[in-house]
């Protein structure tokens, strides 16, 4: 093996968040369509998701242990560049990754794409003042706002509310912001988020956010208990304890109006480059869900003294 397919594997497997098992997605399947949403999609050539299986196979096909998972192709922000959302899977677990596919189709870039400038969040922060709407707690008039972008079923983010609650109790000036985005290899995430949805939508004052943050905080304590099978009993019996009522949010969560709001929320996410939960964005600056509090706070703290 090269030291660049090494380094590839390396980077593939070890970075990022693990979040699920996946399967080889080796059979031929239609060509993904360029989206022209943006100027950068006008300038970009897509590869087909064959061709990014064929890459795939052609690194990882010598180890019948490495799987891996072919989700989203889409023009990256950076205008010539296409972005390919993986997830690969060895026997230490599974990573969500991206590759940067130029529009020769002949070099692919692993990483992160960093925003650069004067105020490289703003762009970030600009988008998540206009779109997040998720449950929120704290003063709405704050100096620095919080975004979190999470996955019910995520066992990461049941341990990163930990650190938020732990983070909150210490910056109680905050204004943070809970948006759902269930991640599609987990098989009863986008049910939860729609009940995580209902139940914050359920009625409105203290009551509505206090039942919510109680339904977020069961369901994660729940969480190696729920299946996909027994999914709408667990969650029904969770919004119960919440306060809510539980046949109404059931009713709710399967709406096109909750299922639209859900999809606004990872469109959102994805604007800002989430490809993985759970994701914090503080004032627009992605920081790594798994930072422990004391990393969070000096950056709250920075953030807060910034004018």
């Amino acid at each position: 093996m090269t030291i660049m397919h090494r380094t590839l594997l390396a980077v593939l497997l070890l970075s990022g968040v693990a979040i699920a098992q996946t399967k080889p997605t080796l059979q031929t399947r239609p060509a993904s369509k360029p989206a022209a949403t943006s100027s950068a999609a006008v300038s970009t050539i897509l590869p087909s998701e064959d061709t990014v299986n064929s890459f795939l196979f052609q690194m990882f096909g010598y180890d019948a242990t490495i799987t891996w998972k072919v989700g989203e192709i889409r023009p990256s922000e950076v205008p010539g560049l296409a972005e390919v959302s993986i997830v690969v899977t060895n026997a230490q677990g599974s990573n969500p990754n991206r590759l940067l596919v130029s529009s020769d189709g002949k070099h692919a870039i692993t990483g992160e794409i960093l925003p650069f400038g004067a105020k490289p969040f703003d762009d970030a922060r600009a988008k998540l003042e206009k779109g997040a709407n998720g449950a929120a707690k704290g003063p709405e008039k704050a100096a620095v706002t919080i975004v979190e972008f999470s996955d019910m079923q995520c066992p990461h983010c049941a341990k990163a509310a930990t650190t938020i609650d732990q983070l909150l109790a210490q910056e109680p000036e905050a204004h943070f912001i809970f948006q759902n985005f269930p991640l599609p290899m987990h098989n009863w995430a986008a049910k939860a988020a729609g009940y995580v949805d209902c139940v914050g939508h359920a009625s409105v004052g203290q009551a509505a956010n206090d039942a919510v943050w109680k339904f977020i905080q069961k369901t994660f304590d729940e969480q190696a208990n729920i299946t996909e099978a027994n999914a709408d009993e667990k969650l029904k019996a969770i919004a119960t304890a919440s306060g809510a009522n539980a046949d109404d949010i059931a009713a709710c969560a399967v709406k096109p109006d909750t299922k639209a709001r859900i999809e606004a929320s990872l469109a959102l996410g994805k604007s800002v480059g989430v490809n993985a939960t759970p994701t914090l964005f503080i004032n627009g600056r992605n920081v790594p869900g798994g930072a422990p509090v004391d990393v969070l706070k000096k950056i709250v703290d920075f953030e807060a003294s910034q004018k």
